[in-house]
């Protein structure tokens, strides 16, 4: 009987956690606190935002909102981000992407202070992920997809893992996380030839393809392991994953819902990265840095 890898329990274990990290750092005088930048008004941005604001605030975390027109330009944005910077009360700092066709989001991205960049935007922090160091906090997305593995007790040492996509939001830091875990990992495509038969190989299979139930009954095995970060919109208008959920859960070993699986962990791994940042803070204020070039 397939597993279904239900993120609920998983948002518990972290909450609970969090919940007594966020009190100890309260009784020092120090209040976690997220900045959320939004530059227009996209329906997923408003979702999101009010989703993580209720999260993050029901486990004492404040919320600092910045909410941008759509035409703002590229300047003011860039000033907007280093008010955040040198803003001692915010710890981390949330941008909504992508970002309007005008602005240069790679700059305006690596304009965000890495200490606090809990969604790992910048190349600082997604240079933390490929080199295995704590510079920054790795993308929220891919981080979930790893705590659900550890909740579930899933070690990736020695299995073989496929990862389908390859960008720098899930794909390729997942494949990252995963290598650190000692997995074996190969990271299918679009111009992977024959992706059904590598995945239908892998002890773990992570797909973030962004296309509706894309991964079919020939890309899985009894043994495996589905990992299933996409989230769309059916032609019912029902959400659904890039999994094909009936066919997985007649085949597969375990495999995550959509909705319910990784979406409902990505906002509490957001507020450990939030804690985090805070703790770094606590132990290293300010006053005893020996510069600060951001």
């Amino acid at each position: 009987m397939t597993t279904i890898l239900k993120g609920a329990p998983v948002v518990q274990a972290i909450n609970k956690q969090l919940s007594s990290d966020v009190t100890e750092l309260k009784a020092s005088g120090i209040f976690p606190t997220l900045a959320i930048v939004r530059v227009g008004e996209r329906a997923d941005d408003l979702s999101y935002e009010q989703n993580s604001t209720k999260r993050l605030e029901s486990l004492g975390i404040q919320v600092k909102k910045y909410p941008l027109p759509i035409d703002i330009s590229e300047k003011s944005l860039i000033c907007v981000i280093k008010e955040i910077n040198h803003d001692s009360t915010i710890h981390g700092a949330l941008l909504f992407k992508p970002l309007p066709k005008h602005i240069d989001e790679t700059i305006v991205c690596n304009m965000l202070n890495p200490d606090k960049d809990v969604d790992g935007i910048t190349n600082i922090s997604m240079a933390g992920v490929f080199s295995n160091t704590a510079i920054g906090y790795p993308p929220c997305t891919p981080s979930a997809c790893m705590e659900i593995l550890d909740y579930y007790g899933i070690d990736p040492a020695g299995k073989n893992a496929v990862v389908i996509g390859r960008s720098l939001v899930v794909g390729k830091p997942v494949a990252m996380m995963l290598i650190k875990k000692n997995a074996t990992v190969t990271i299918c495509h679009t111009k992977t030839k024959n992706p059904a038969k590598l995945s239908a190989a892998a002890d773990i299979l992570i797909v973030a393809a962004g296309h509706a139930k894309m991964i079919g009954k020939s890309y899985f095995n009894p043994e495996q392991i589905i990992i299933d970060v996409g989230i769309n919109i059916n032609e019912e208008g029902k959400l659904c994953g890039d999994v094909d959920f009936e066919e997985a859960n007649k085949i597969a070993a375990a495999v995550t819902p959509v909705p319910g699986g990784v979406g409902t962990v990505t906002t509490s791994v957001l507020a450990k990265h939030v804690v985090a940042a805070a703790k770094k803070y606590d132990s290293n204020p300010p006053h005893k840095k020996s510069s600060d070039n951001i």
